[in-house]
């Protein structure tokens, strides 16, 4: 993050700790910052002559020039109408409230966004000061919204070894706050010389992606839009909808995502005595392998149907879905079978913000039907045993997983080589044949080699 940047993140910060004594939580903040922010960015991209489809009676010029009970009553009603229809605008105002309940002091948070000519900074300045907002978020415990928040280093090794190209359309179907999409984006726009048409497929084409928790989705929404994706598009790129709820309409060329940590789906309801339950809830699609309430394995074989023929996945799991019987083994087989499930990075604990956390990435390819399986060889890559990492002292970085892209061999993962062997035994990238791994019990890919010491640190 730029000085400047880092700077107004600062500014917009410390005045959270004003409206946290009127009880408005580090959330409520991003997310009320999220409307204002955008009402003024639209007003001047509107004085420069672009057009917008917010209504002047409830544009930013109409909200600055309120004050007191009448600033609250119109803030209220624009939230309100804002939110109607569909498109990328009411997907940011979808069931907005205004959370702050004292005039004065919406009046010094309109007051402090409309003294920043937002124009002025450049796409990047402006995306690092949102995106350090939505990661004070998710460092804040209380707010709960680290679950939405995939470690940053973790998703641009994803992203570097995955390589997504010009023209490919990419899907998040958990993109929490667009972490996976932007990166993606982000990429193919630094490595790549895009003539005009590959950059309107970019913007308004490119990516695409489902949230089911509306104020999640809205802040997703505004990242991509502050990044200059889907300016003058008269739809979201992102639903506000259950992923899991429907066979996919569309196919894409990539999937990248890090799907809810919850083990079961389940619904919640409530009793003749008034009594909340929850239910298991089995999801029962006929393009699944097996039906099954574990919300992490659905999420697998949604992944897989959403790739078109040789799409490629990398899809964050936890351990569970390497070891578990039943239904994991039903999935394991099959995509083991019906894709080539190439590599599998083992993470450690400490990275993510939900605490104790052991989770892995699968890349697989989706192939033709035959009746031979397509994998052949799956790699592992054990950035675990004898790792720590904790969120404070000893963070994930970049670095950290240097040896692991490297180790992928992106560039041909056909031309792979082990570190591990009988005489390197610390080595952490070794190789298990389709046959050695469909002879494990219940085709069991929770696999380790290392010899467990003393915690070292990576730093």
């Amino acid at each position: 993050m730029t000085n400047q940047s880092s700077a107004i993140v600062q500014r917009l910060w410390n005045y959270c700790t004003v409206l946290r004594d009127d009880g408005l939580s580090y959330g409520d903040y991003v997310e009320q910052l999220t409307y204002l922010l955008f009402l003024k960015m639209d007003d001047e991209r509107r004085k420069i002559g672009d057009p917008s489809t917010i209504p002047d009676a409830y544009g930013w010029a109409s909200l600055v020039n309120q004050d007191g009970a009448d600033l609250e009553t119109h803030y209220r009603e624009i939230l309100q109408e804002l939110g109607q229809g569909s498109g990328l605008i009411p997907t940011i105002f979808r069931k907005a409230q205004n959370r702050i309940q004292d005039p004065a002091k919406l009046k010094r948070l309109v007051t402090l966004i409309d003294g920043e000519n937002w124009h002025r900074l450049n796409v990047d300045v402006k995306a690092d000061i949102y995106e350090g907002l939505l990661e004070k978020n998710a460092q804040d415990v209380k707010s709960g919204a680290g679950q939405y928040f995939t470690p940053r280093p973790l998703i641009q090794a994803m992203v570097d070894v995955m390589q997504p190209k010009p023209g490919d359309t990419l899907c998040d179907p958990a993109c929490g706050t667009g972490g996976f999409l932007l990166a993606a984006y982000d990429a193919i726009g630094r490595q790549h010389q895009l003539d005009r048409d590959q950059w309107l497929h970019l913007r308004h084409d490119a990516l695409h992606g489902w949230e089911i928790v509306d104020n999640t989705a809205r802040l997703c929404v505004m990242n991509l839009y502050l990044h200059g994706i889907g300016h003058n598009s008269d739809r979201s790129p992102i639903h506000v909808d259950d992923a899991l709820a429907n066979k996919p309409s569309t196919t894409y060329d990539m999937v990248l995502t890090n799907p809810p940590f919850g083990k079961k789906s389940s619904v919640t309801y409530i009793t003749e005595e008034g009594e909340v339950k929850r239910e298991a809830q089995t999801v029962v699609r006929d393009d699944f392998w097996t039906s099954t309430s574990n919300k992490q394995l659905n999420f697998v074989q949604h992944v897989h149907k959403l790739l078109k023929i040789h799409g490629k996945a990398a899809v964050v799991v936890p351990d569970n879905v390497l070891f578990e019987g039943g239904a994991g083994e039903t999935v394991r087989r099959k995509l083991l079978h019906e894709s080539d499930l190439h590599t599998i990075l083992r993470l450690p604990t400490g990275i993510f913000y939900a605490q104790g956390v052991k989770a892995n990435v699968l890349f697989f390819d989706r192939k033709p039907g035959r009746e031979r399986p397509w994998t052949e060889k799956v790699w592992f890559y054990d950035y675990r045993t004898n790792i720590h990492h904790t969120l404070k002292q000893n963070p994930l970085t970049r670095p950290d997983l240097d040896e692991f892209v490297t180790c992928f061999h992106p560039a041909n993962r056909f031309e792979r080589v082990a570190s591990w062997s009988e005489n390197v035994p610390d080595g952490r990238w070794r190789a298990y044949t389709y046959e050695e791994i469909i002879a494990r019990d219940k085709v069991n890919l929770d696999i380790f080699w290392l010899c467990k010491g003393t915690k070292i640190s990576t730093s």
